[in-house]
């Protein structure tokens, strides 16, 4: 699939944040994408040599079936520490040489970390969509900003996630009895949205199918 960058890649914490806030504006939370959606796509990291060594993974799943179409593993050198908030610079680079070779391009991208649920609204799942033009869903194992109400012990449930008085995500149950996974949107996805397709990829489990088959290939399990 065709990539388009439209930044260098920064070297330090001060040009991220000015990458950061300069495409925050960028970024659009109303749906903006093809239906029927045939193609989900999952992308995840791993990490060689103490993490000197990038490696992303890319899995193309058909929908709503959920079926495997292409897999794809990119490596590079490690050109950014590990700083919260700035993951995005760390592992974008690798996603993108990892998303280059595959053939179907997927009409929404499920990312495992945040999407607008960010300090300045640029989590991984917005920065990648608008560096490809293309919806992307932010689904976080973890919260990074932000509080909410208690969530019912009940699949499907959801509770807005609120940062400075703004509606940013959602924390979702996608499985009882199981930790709740963090959504916002990335890019052309509103949240009601989100919420409805990363449900529908989690039939089985917690994470999405997309999520789960990206990770096992980036886990090298």
């Amino acid at each position: 699939m065709k990539i388009y960058q439209p930044h260098p890649w920064p070297l330090t914490v001060e040009e991220a944040i000015v990458i950061q806030e300069e495409l925050r504006g960028q970024v659009i939370t109303e749906d903006q994408f093809k239906q029927p959606v045939e193609y989900v796509a999952g992308v995840d990291m791993g990490f060689e040599a103490d993490g000197t060594i990038s490696r992303a993974a890319v899995a193309v799943l058909s929908f709503p079936d959920l079926q495997v179409i292409e897999t794809n593993l990119a490596y590079r050198p490690t050109s950014f520490p590990y700083i919260p908030g700035f993951l995005s610079f760390r592992e974008i680079p690798a996603v993108l040489d990892a998303l280059e070779k595959i053939k179907p391009t997927p009409d929404i991208i499920l990312c495992d970390g945040q999407g607008i649920a960010h300090p300045r609204r640029l989590g991984i799942a917005s920065h990648l969509g608008v560096l490809l033009n293309i919806p992307t869903i932010g689904v976080a194992k973890s919260l990074l900003i932000g509080k909410h109400e208690e969530l019912p012990d009940t699949r499907g449930s959801w509770q807005p996630l609120i940062h400075k008085g703004e509606t940013i995500g959602a924390v979702l149950r996608t499985r009882i009895g199981v930790k709740p996974v963090y959504v916002s949107p990335g890019h052309k996805v509103s949240l009601s949205t989100a919420i409805d397709y990363v449900l529908r990829c989690t039939p089985k489990y917690r994470l999405p199918e997309t999520t789960r088959v990206a990770d096992k290939l980036a886990s090298n399990r």
